[in-house]
């Protein structure tokens, strides 16, 4: 008997994901005659070694560059051997039937050229995407300007998702979503396989097109569901994705339509491009600048204030005069400047917020312009009262704004609280002690309340607090704020049916693969999906990166002038320069790693953590220096390969 079904997978830095995408499609394909293709677009991430460790029957393609979406699926396409191709994003599970269902839909018609399922995100909310029509120049314009989003259901303007079409019920629709569609090979003969102009979006817009145009349908098949972390390889939000999104609908509309209609089409996305890439750098600036702002109007305003009152009820008294207009706000705003500098590189702006790093950033920053007072001239001296007076004031007005935006909840300037998610497991007792041991690894700090038995002929554990039948009870009962399921010991149809089941309940879900030590979720459709590892990242948290940053600023401006001295003890002088250089602006980092590839990515180094040990290493003690290194990111660290491989800097 031939293949049924090939699965294909297309792969970018996205390794934990992958290998749950990979257990979910491994189960779903028992009793199919199937094989699965995995093409990994040159990840750096431990991607490829994963798959060959742990999925040694998947027919692995290894790029060694990013092909783009279309070209990598094309490379599988090409050799696949089964009736059916399914294009899958990593970023999925489905369902255990899943595939089982599909096929026997498209062996009950066969008319249909292709197939899409209904698709949920990580808190069990239905994506729109899942079912689609096509971008014509009028669904263009109705979405563009807010039309379909104010009315989803109308048939006029509701067309680009179809909100008019029942979720539940299967359809004929124009566009299948490249995160799971299923075509039958003998169609793809006909059409021509994905084009390879769209190096990643509108392809599946594009393919879907060309079935219809053959003939054939496609279909919403709603009676299986897949979970769909969307957004995991690529940054919704950002500018990159208006661009490279909106210019793909044009290579479309600039293929298919005709001159007049492809000239309107490209009319109305071009001015998409701008809105959304300007509200994209709007949205950005705006929350980047919000808190700053608000942080010098308030500390400048009652910087003018305790000036006018000093200087009518203190210094008067003392000293007769005012002090100069142009003296003050010079001097205020060199405050300002400082203390908003040191607040930043402390860490007080980052989320959520600290009140600790925003009191040490101005602490920091009043000894830093004590300093320079002391050192400026007597005629430019303005007040040291004033300078001591403001701190406090600096501090008092920046902690009650942030008290205030806190109980005012706004999301964003939320202060960080101590107290922690109440999480449970459910699954076996053996699996869940493994998960939750693997949480204890972690740096999430949680507050464990205990775990959720798939089997009840189990023997009683001390953390066991009862049975996945009373699921939706404990979640009330416990005030719970997130669930983790084991997958090994639940299904993804009972995972996905839990979480339907649970609603609207303020709770976030998270899957725990087998033989894993990553735990995976997602809370909404525009969030990165949320990843419990065991914490390797340290080196790339805030606070570590503007120190690394700092760290090469200062000592590549300390050698730019003691070069011609430098060069002197240091091999190949004119690449030490080229390195200063490379540094200074940001291409280069003067300490990296030697091994890259299951590593929080930093720039390139001009020296490793190796450089103390020697060059003469294998490549694993290499890559576990590498990872002490940044699982235990110091800036003392830094310090000291600089100055053991200060001979090397020319490297």
């Amino acid at each position: 008997m031939g293949v049924k079904l090939s699965v294909i997978i297309v792969n970018y830095n996205v390794e934990f994901f992958l290998e749950q995408c990979l257990h979910s499609v491994r189960t779903a394909l028992k009793n199919i005659s199937s094989e699965v293709f995995v093409v990994d677009n040159n990840s750096v991430d431990g991607s490829v070694r994963m798959v060959k460790e742990k999925f040694p029957e998947v027919r692995l393609i290894e790029n060694k560059k990013n092909t783009g979406f279309s070209f990598a699926n094309n490379q599988a396409i090409r050799i696949a051997n089964g009736e059916y191709v399914l294009l899958l994003n990593p970023d999925t599970v489905v369902e255990e039937d899943t595939f089982v269902k599909t096929i026997r839909f498209m062996d009950e018609h066969p008319e249909a050229g292709g197939l899409g399922v209904k698709m949920l995100d990580g808190k069990g909310n239905f994506l729109p995407e899942s079912k689609r029509g096509l971008p014509t120049p009028s669904v263009a314009f109705y979405k563009v300007f807010g039309l379909a989003s104010l009315f989803p259901k109308s048939k006029l303007f509701g067309r680009y998702h179809l909100g008019f079409l029942d979720n539940d019920k299967i359809n004929k629709v124009d566009v299948l979503a490249g995160a799971f569609m299923m075509l039958r090979k003998s169609v793809l003969d006909k059409t021509g396989l994905l084009d390879e102009t769209f190096f990643m979006y509108g392809e599946d817009i594009d393919i879907s097109y060309r079935i219809i145009k053959a003939g054939y349908k496609n279909y919403y098949f709603p009676e299986t569901r897949i979970i769909h972390y969307k957004g995991e390889s690529t940054r919704k939000s950002s500018i990159n994705y208006v661009f490279v999104f909106y210019n793909a609908m044009i290579i479309f509309a600039q293929k298919h339509f005709s001159q007049n209609h492809a000239k309107l089409f490209s009319f109305l996305i071009h001015i998409a491009i701008y809105i959304r890439a300007g509200m994209a750098i709007f949205r950005r600036m705006a929350v980047a600048l919000a808190l700053p702002v608000l942080d010098a109007i308030i500390v400048m305003s009652g910087l003018l204030f305790i000036k006018d009152y000093y200087e009518r009820n203190v210094r008067y008294a003392e000293v007769s005069g005012s002090y100069l207009d142009s003296l003050v706000y010079i001097a205020f705003s060199c405050y300002l400047i400082i203390w908003i500098m040191a607040v930043y590189l402390n860490g007080g702006y980052d989320k959520p917020i600290r009140l600790a790093k925003l009191a040490r950033g101005i602490l920091i920053g009043t000894g830093i312009i004590l300093i320079i007072y002391s050192l400026l001239p007597e005629v430019y001296r303005f007040s040291r009262a004033l300078i001591l007076i403001g701190a406090a004031w600096a501090l008092t007005a920046t902690t009650g704004l942030r008290l205030l935006l806190h109980i005012l909840n706004i999301k964003s300037y939320r202060l960080s609280e101590n107290e922690n998610k109440r999480i449970v497991i459910v699954g076996s007792i053996e699996e869940s002690d493994r998960v939750h041991q693997l949480l204890k690894q972690t740096t999430i700090k949680t507050s464990f309340v205990g775990y959720i038995c798939t089997n009840k002929a189990e023997v009683r554990n001390k953390y066991d607090i009862g049975s996945i039948e009373q699921l939706p009870d404990y979640i009330k009962i416990y005030e719970i704020d997130e669930i983790i399921f084991c997958a090994k010991d639940i299904s993804a149809q009972q995972i996905i049916s839990l979480m339907l089941q649970m609603g609207n309940a303020r709770v976030d879900y998270k899957i725990a693969p087998p033989e894993s030590l990553s735990v995976i979720g997602s809370n909404s459709i525009d969030t990165s999906g949320d990843l419990y590892t065991i914490d390797v990242n340290s080196i790339t948290k805030p606070e570590n990166r503007r120190l690394k940053r700092t760290f090469d600023l200062a000592a590549s401006i300390l050698f730019l002038p003691f070069f011609v001295f430098m060069s002197l003890f240091i091999k190949q002088p004119l690449r030490f320069f080229r390195n200063i250089i490379l540094v200074l602006v940001g291409k280069k980092s003067w300490i990296g790693y030697t091994v890259h590839e299951t590593l929080p990515t930093v720039k390139s180094g001009v020296l490793t953590p190796s450089t103390v040990l020697g060059k003469d290493l294998n490549k694993e003690t290499a890559n576990r220096i590498d990872m002490l290194y940044a699982k235990d990111y110091k800036l003392s660290n830094d310090f000291k390969i600089l100055f053991r491989g200060f001979k090397e800097l020319g490297s």
